[in-house]
């Protein structure tokens, strides 16, 4: 018989010892799913917390670290069907954050680290696509030729899909001599960085999807990383895939000369990199460019899952150097789960395969965490009836990356009757007091995007002769124009592939598009089609501002007295009309105030739109006039009427002389008052100022 071997030879492993083994065995799945099948279950700040708890778990226990743990490795496995090369250097993960407190630990430990280094950062989107190596080497007749892209895959390997890269927009094939002499590059380097697939590619290969009954791509990484790895690059020139540069390398190295200028030299070289960048020296600036970020991430067009942030001196980063898996000069600040609110539609019942009832929320599809959601598990009838819900309710919903969305709680019981969002863009509505409509002030509304781009085209506006109803609505069904920035990227292709439009027509129109940049600021405001901003409001604030930058800085209170002073109408009129100056100030601070609305009008200067005018020398009935204020006025503190005197190029003193024009009495009106009887200065109140802005004469 053999001999029964003695377990107490092998005793059980410790609670800490199993739960490493169980960590690195999920990691190792999801890893799996995500890297080589695109088919990820859980989100990515899911997978970071679990590869966190087992890299403090084996930091306890460094005895028990093995080589294929997943904290020593740095991605997935290459797909099938390419050929694999090796890296230059390790493409290595970066460590998170998720909170200002763990930036301002890592800054903390860097300032110490560097020891008497420099320690400025460079804050840069974290871009959520696909990773590659672009490496170029020198042809015969000058310059370099791309010669190879390579996937991430697992960090020391990945795969060639050299092949498809002249499908992505943001590349270039060749550079010149010329080029790399003027930023300093030798004849051989290696680009990296991000390919994303944008929000409109995203959906148009979901609706082609759809039609040929496929399963639509679960999110923009995902089908980014599909189609890079499509066999064939016709279908991936067609899919609307883009680059994002970043890291430029020499000789397996990082160029030398720091982060900032790595980003300057990239642009030069005709890679598109991001312009969402910037220089920043503490933590409280790192998470004000967060927070930046966040306010308008909805706008980009492109999916972000973070803000990455970086040590920009080369001997710094040299210096502080690398773990195995990261380096120690980089933080990637990861968001939140992305929330949005959308309405319940209806609820639907599904049956499993082991007969299990499970309810469904069929939504309004809305665009939140990088994909469509049109649809929630309700997971069970109980959690319906804690929830409250029922259809047409509006809720929150959200999304980290993982397949299916959760509702988070129902935000209103009667959305039609009390509306909060707009049902066709799901931006917060407006309602001024006193009004009894509420209003979307994006002007991205799909509702609004037909009227906004015929509008906008107007000869009285940008005047695009040949941009007409038909036209546009092609362009809107086509999915080639979803803001009226998108004008300024169109194509001849594009124009003559919609019906009607002939080469000559397309090259017409693509002349009156670009000759339409240089309308000026005037025409501009015009056609982004603010409330209560006609003709001759949009020439007043261009000429009193003189730039859109000045005009998106200006308050309520600076256009309140500007407008007051400017527009000299009777109270009668403005009653007449229904809209006082101070509510079209207000409505101009409103539109402005959207991140839809600033993110447009940053399209339009990237587009290279002028958006200037000269300023006007004000004039004004107040010009000349002193005035002194006292007492307590009825509807303008005491500081806001000086604004408004000033602004009408008053002056306004503290005490009365033989100088003084007029003294403007409210209650409890001081010994200036008596002073300007004895003087016989004119006495007028907060009606008759009004009235003297207006350019009417003053009753005292």
């Amino acid at each position: 018989m053999g001999k029964t071997l003695d377990q107490s030879l092998f005793p059980a492993p410790s609670p800490d010892e199993q739960r490493i083994n169980q960590l690195r065995a999920e990691l190792s799945r999801h890893e799996n799913l995500y890297y080589v099948l695109d088919k990820p279950e859980i989100s990515d700040l899911d997978y970071d917390r679990l590869m966190n708890e087992l890299r403090q778990l084996e930091a306890l226990h460094p005895e028990l670290i093995v080589p294929d743990s997943p904290t020593q490795r740095v991605g997935g496995k290459p797909a099938e069907g390419f050929r694999r090369v090796s890296h230059s250097r390790p493409m290595l993960s970066i460590d998170n954050a998720f909170s200002a407190e763990d930036l301002g630990k890592w800054d903390k430990t860097v300032r110490k680290d560097a020891e008497s280094l420099s320690v400025e950062y460079i804050a840069e989107l974290k871009m959520d696509g696909l990773s590659i190596a672009l490496r170029y080497e020198p042809v015969i007749d000058g310059g370099v030729r791309l010669d190879c892209g390579i996937t991430r895959g697992d960090g020391q390997t990945g795969e060639d899909v050299t092949a498809n890269i002249p499908g992505i927009r943001g590349i270039p094939r060749t550079i010149s001599n010329a080029q790399l002499e003027a930023v300093g590059l030798p004849s051989a380097f290696e680009v990296r960085g991000e390919v994303v697939m944008p929000e409109a590619a995203f959906e148009r290969l979901n609706e082609e999807l759809v039609k040929e009954g496929e399963d639509p791509a679960v999110n923009l990484r995902n089908a980014a990383a599909g189609v890079l790895r499509t066999l064939n690059p016709n279908v991936v020139a067609q899919r609307g895939l883009e680059f994002y540069a970043y890291f430029l390398l020499v000789r397996g190295d990082y160029w030398p000369r720091g982060q900032s200028a790595t980003l300057e030299a990239l642009a030069s070289l005709g890679f598109q990199v991001n312009s969402y960048h910037k220089r920043v020296n503490s933590v409280e600036e790192m998470t004000t460019f967060i927070e930046g970020v966040e306010s308008i991430r909805d706008s980009l067009g492109y999916d972000i899952d973070g803000v990455v942030i970086k040590v920009n001196a080369y001997e710094t980063q040299r210096h502080l150097g690398y773990k195995s898996w990261a380096p120690r000069w980089a933080r990637a600040y990861k968001f939140t789960a992305e929330s949005k609110i959308t309405v319940v539609r209806a609820i639907t019942v599904q049956v499993g395969r082991t007969g299990k009832l499970t309810p469904v929320a069929e939504l309004k599809p809305v665009f939140v965490g990088g994909t469509t959601v049109r649809r929630a598990t309700l997971h069970n009838f109980d959690f319906i009836k804690g929830l409250g819900l029922s259809v047409g309710d509006w809720v929150k919903i959200e999304r980290g990356g993982e397949v299916i969305p959760k509702i988070l709680e129902v935000v209103d019981k009667q959305p039609f009757e009390f509306p909060k969002y707009c049902p066709a863009c799901l931006t917060e509505v407006v309602r001024a007091e006193g009004e009894v409509d509420f209003f979307c002030v994006n002007a991205n509304c799909p509702a609004k995007l037909l009227t906004s781009l015929v509008r906008f085209a107007k000869r009285t506006v940008m005047n695009i002769e040949g941009l007409g109803e038909a036209v546009i609505k092609q362009l809107l069904d086509r999915g080639l124009v979803t803001t009226v920035a998108d004008l300024y990227s169109l194509t001849k292709e594009q124009l003559t592939s919609l019906d009607g439009i002939r080469e000559k027509s397309a090259q017409e129109l693509l002349k009156n598009i670009e000759g339409s940049k240089k309308s000026g600021l005037a025409r501009v405001l015009m056609g982004l089609g603010i409330r209560f901003v006609g003709e001759r409001n949009s020439e007043l604030l261009a000429q009193e501002f003189g730039s859109i930058d000045a005009l998106l800085e200006a308050d309520q209170k600076r256009l309140d007295a500007f407008l007051i002073a400017d527009n000299k109408k009777s109270k009668k009129q403005q009653e007449d009309s229904g809209v006082t100056d101070s509510r079209r100030a207000q409505a101009i601070v409103e539109f402005f105030s959207q991140p839809a609305n600033r993110a447009l009008v940053q399209r339009l200067k990237d587009a290279k739109v002028d958006m200037t005018a000269e300023r006007r020398q004000r004039t004004s009935q107040l010009e000349g006039l002193t005035f002194v204020l006292t007492g307590t006025l009825p509807t303008y503190s005491r500081d806001e009427a000086k604004a408004l005197i000033k602004a009408a190029s008053g002056k306004v003193t503290t005490t009365v002389s033989k100088k003084t024009s007029y003294v403007v009495a409210g209650d409890n009106a001081g010994s200036n008052l008596e002073e300007a009887r004895k003087l016989n200065i004119p006495i007028i109140d907060e009606i008759g100022l009004l009235a003297l802005l207006r350019g009417e004469s003053a009753k005292n």
